[in-house]
């Protein structure tokens, strides 16, 4: 056996957190190859270090001197974890080289990459597992895109280390410069080493015990997922549930290496399995999550298409796709076309939208809803069952919630409903109650015998 794993900020917020993670190492002779986040928050008003070295940069274009001032408090937060785990190691060559760097020229993907790579040197010295570069490994192309090929080429020049530790979030461009992942990367790091050392197992620790049936927020104390398939927690992730990267699926699935998430501060919980789409147990839930998203707006399209059957469609999405705003579901019926994308997303190019709409494709009608909120209620066992949605839409009805879109891809593993954002958390509660319901009494829903 051999894992691949991954700690958040949060499981290396501090010294204390540190020695938890070595423990949870040495306890695991198979835990090998791993990756660790930047500090993350050591108390509610604290501030992640990863933010502020982002801070740092925007100081350091028009400040270099309060840069490097500031930069000092970030030395202070590894010093202090260095001191703290009693070990004898400096990280005073790095901060040198970083120091000159802020000093004279920089980029922001290099400085922040930085709070993993400080990380990674303190975590290699307290295991005393070697220490791997990530840009050394992990490969973009130069137009920026992770280069999977190449980084699969460098991972096999050091697959006889027994193990490693490596920072998450960043690689390296052709040229040897820093790239990083967005936010949450180092989940896609782990994943690429997963994949990368041929493991088993890629665990991935954080603050909770596994990945929750709804949004703690709103649902107290909903059940924990024993097991959700690759495909589940993709439709999950997109709607909104975070505990998870959505891009480290691909590497992990591609592979087909099972995926846990697991609590640091709870090292005995179970957490929660991510299992390839055909390795799911029987006892796997029907409904295996609910998760939404508030902040949307639908512009609705109507024409009478007549020749123009074959273009209508593609010359409304074409103008969103120059106008860079990325749409996230097309429900549509003869003669009308709706288009929902995020209200942040469109602000500010709304009114050059529908002019160019109106401009080139002069529909009849055109209608724009606001303050929209979407649901995904997402289970694999629901493709094929009989009642399904009309179950889940009588209980929104019980509760007075008017439904204002309802969107189901040909899987049927998720049911993606429209509401106002003002039922949003009525709406959540309802279906996790249902739920529920399912859960003593799935049977009704079963598919048909073919």
């Amino acid at each position: 056996m051999r894992k691949a794993v991954k700690f958040g900020g949060s499981s290396l917020a501090d010294a204390v957190q540190f020695q938890k993670c070595a423990e949870i190492i040495k306890a695991d002779p198979s835990r090998l190859f791993v990756v660790p986040s930047a500090p993350g928050k050591r108390h509610a008003h604290d501030t992640k270090v990863t933010d502020m070295l982002f801070h740092c940069f925007a100081l350091q274009k028009k400040h270099p001197d309060e840069a490097l001032e500031y930069f000092e408090r970030i030395k202070e937060r590894y010093d202090e974890i260095i001191r703290e785990l009693h070990l004898s190691y400096s990280l005073e060559e790095e901060y040198q080289l970083i120091s000159e760097k802020i000093g004279a020229d920089i980029t922001e993907e290099y400085l922040v990459s930085r709070g993993e790579y400080l990380s990674a040197k303190i975590l290699s010295a307290l295991l005393g597992y070697p220490f791997l570069d990530a840009s050394q490994c992990v490969k973009f192309d130069a137009t920026g895109n992770y280069d999977e090929q190449s980084t699969q080429l460098a991972f096999y020049e050091i697959k006889d280390w027994p193990c490693f530790v490596m920072p998450g979030f960043y690689g390296s461009y052709p040229n040897g410069e820093i790239r990083t992942f967005s936010r949450g990367g180092s989940d896609i790091s782990g994943a690429i080493v997963a994949k990368a050392m041929e493991v088993d197992v890629y665990e991935n620790w954080t603050d909770v015990s596994g990945f929750l049936a709804a949004d703690p927020r709103i649902i107290p104390h909903p059940e924990t997922i024993e097991e959700v398939t690759y495909s589940e927690l993709r439709e999950l992730s997109y709607m909104g549930a975070s505990v998870f990267h959505e891009e480290a699926i691909y590497p992990a699935r591609s592979a087909g290496i099972p995926i846990n998430i697991r609590n640091t501060n709870r090292p005995g919980d179970a957490g929660s399995w991510i299992c390839p789409d055909d390795g799911a147990s029987p006892s796997h839930a029907y409904i295996t999550g609910i998760a939404g998203k508030k902040g949307f707006l639908s512009l609705s399209f109507e024409k009478d298409v007549g020749g123009d059957k074959l273009s209508f469609g593609r010359k409304v999405l074409q103008v969103f796709e120059e106008a860079k705003v990325m749409v996230d579901h097309v429900p549509s019926s003869i003669g009308t076309m709706t288009v929902v994308v995020d209200a942040g997303e469109i602000s500010g190019k709304e009114e050059s939208i529908v002019r160019r709409i109106r401009r080139e494709i002069d529909p009849d009608h055109i209608t724009i809803e606001r303050n929209l909120a979407f649901i995904a209620v997402v289970g694999f066992k629901m493709k094929g069952g009989i009642g399904v949605t009309s179950g889940i839409l009588a209980a929104l009805a019980q509760e007075g919630i008017s439904v204002k879109m309802v969107i189901q891809g040909i899987r049927e593993i998720s049911l993606i409903i429209g509401i106002e954002e003002k039922d949003f958390e009525k709406a959540i509660r309802r279906l996790y109650s249902f739920r529920q319901e399912v859960d003593a009494t799935e049977n009704q829903f079963c598919a048909p015998k073919r």
